[in-house]
């Protein structure tokens, strides 16, 4: 099994019930959830590449969560919902990740990182690159950001960024992906009519289907609660002429 597939593993645990444990813990699960044969000591270095080896410990000291709360959304950059999603390249036998950044009232995504890995500093220049994008510069007009416990949205990097940017930053309880339900749908869009549509020889063919992907859904893909425009379209009119849908409750 490749070094990616674990790491794959790895990230699955920490977005579940394994969101607080250490390396060690990890391993114990690897060995009994998935009947791997693997020491700690592998277990400690993809951790160290995936940057999730800080202790929830030190994080909750500093940066104590912010659970998700119930908001009603009636503007474009009221609330952004962040995720990732994993796809697989068939003949180079390793997966790649997406981190998208959905607005929840435009549904818009507004950018996406695209890598064969995602680190908390992807997202942080996925979150900067999506402010300049919206033209947001005032600390008074920044996004309330809802993620899950990922590795990458605990992390030091992450936390840090958001503080300095006087984002708040919401993550939603553990197996509650309701909560984060807009970039849910819009990933199981994602899933049906890119992902599972192709087997991917290369790294290249992947990122070309996923930047086709991302250009349709914003600029084509009509969605009936933006009164049948595209995202782009209603974000676009919606900026000149507010148009009335109505108001988002999450």
């Amino acid at each position: 099994m490749s070094d990616e597939q674990i790491k794959e593993m790895i990230l699955e645990e920490l977005e579940g019930d394994a969101y607080n444990y250490g390396y060690r813990k990890i391993t114990a699960v690897l060995r009994y959830k998935y009947d791997l044969i693997i020491n700690e000591k592998k277990v400690y270095r993809l951790c160290k590449e995936l940057d999730v080896l800080r202790t929830q410990r030190e994080i909750k000291a500093k940066y104590p969560r912010e659970l998700a709360r119930n908001h009603t959304i009636t503007r474009s950059n009221q609330l952004w919902e962040i995720d990732i999603k994993y796809g697989y390249i068939v003949g180079e036998d390793r997966f790649f990740f997406v981190c998208s950044i959905i607005d929840v009232y435009d549904r818009n995504a507004i950018d996406y990182h695209m890598g064969l890995s995602c680190l908390a500093e992807d997202v942080v220049r996925t979150v900067k690159r999506a402010l300049f994008k919206r033209q947001l510069f005032d600390d008074k007009n920044m996004p309330i950001i809802r993620t899950d416990n990922g590795p990458q949205f605990i992390s030091h990097t992450f936390e840090e960024f958001c503080e300095e940017q006087k984002i708040v930053h919401e993550r939603i309880p553990p197996k509650t992906p309701n909560m984060n339900a807009h970039i849910e749908s819009f990933h199981r869009i994602f899933e049906d009519d890119c992902l599972s549509q192709w087997e991917f020889k290369n790294y290249q063919e992947a990122y070309q289907a996923v930047y086709q992907f991302m250009e349709f859904y914003n600029n084509r893909r009509i969605h009936s609660s933006l009164k049948y425009l595209a995202p782009m379209a209603f974000y676009e009119k919606n900026l000149k002429q507010p148009i009335n849908i109505k108001e988002v409750r999450v």
